[in-house]
């Protein structure tokens, strides 16, 4: 990237961290961005499992989980505020369903790039029922940058920005996304660290 950040919209953008960047859950990090503004920056880290699966999770909000395609996923730490709320990453809904127009759930942020981050229940209870997005990523808590934070990070080197692969998020192994998003920027983990080339 140029060196001008704050003129640049990293919404719907990955975040990857530098191997410098060892500030516990960001180390070795995948953030995607669902917001970005003059304001600051909202993400979702996509590559931290939890020990919860979305069964467990589905269990203790007293919601029978009967999609047996999520039960095992892993429920990720997306980040380290808000850690007692559920963030739901998922496709946008469009178009209509044979009897009624898709409904957006309650607490939605539509983000570019056909993705939608939900936080209320309904997407839980629509999961839970057999129904709702076909993809989803379910972490707890979120990493926000308030105004010229993220920007400041990226002038000091702290992170790698690249256009986010909905593949990525929801169809690579947990384990494998930090090196697929490198692979986008034609990177390998050990070309980018901090001590490449000392003896």
């Amino acid at each position: 990237m140029s060196g001008d950040f704050a003129s640049t919209n990293l919404t719907h953008h990955f975040l990857i961290a530098m191997p410098g960047l060892e500030d516990g859950l960001f180390s070795k990090s995948v953030v995607y961005l669902c917001d970005h503004s003059p304001r600051g920056a909202l993400g979702l880290i996509i590559n931290k499992p939890s020990e919860i699966s979305l069964s467990d999770l589905f269990d203790k909000v007293d919601l029978p989980l009967q999609r047996a395609d999520l039960a095992g996923q892993s429920v990720l730490h997306g980040g380290p505020l808000h850690e007692e709320r559920g963030f739901v990453l998922h496709e946008a809904l469009s178009g209509t369903t044979d009897s009624a127009p898709a409904a957006p759930y309650a607490s939605s942020m539509v983000i570019p790039g056909g993705l939608a981050m939900t936080t209320s229940r309904d997407v839980l209870e629509a999961l839970a029922g057999g129904q709702g997005p076909s993809k989803v990523l379910v972490s707890l808590g979120y990493a926000s940058w308030g105004e010229g934070q993220l920007e400041s990070e990226l002038m000091r080197n702290s992170w790698l920005t690249v256009d986010a692969e909905k593949s990525i998020i929801f169809d690579t192994p947990i384990g494998q996304r930090y090196e697929r998003a490198l692979d986008l920027l034609g990177l390998k983990a050990w070309t980018i660290a901090p001590q490449a080339g000392h003896a």
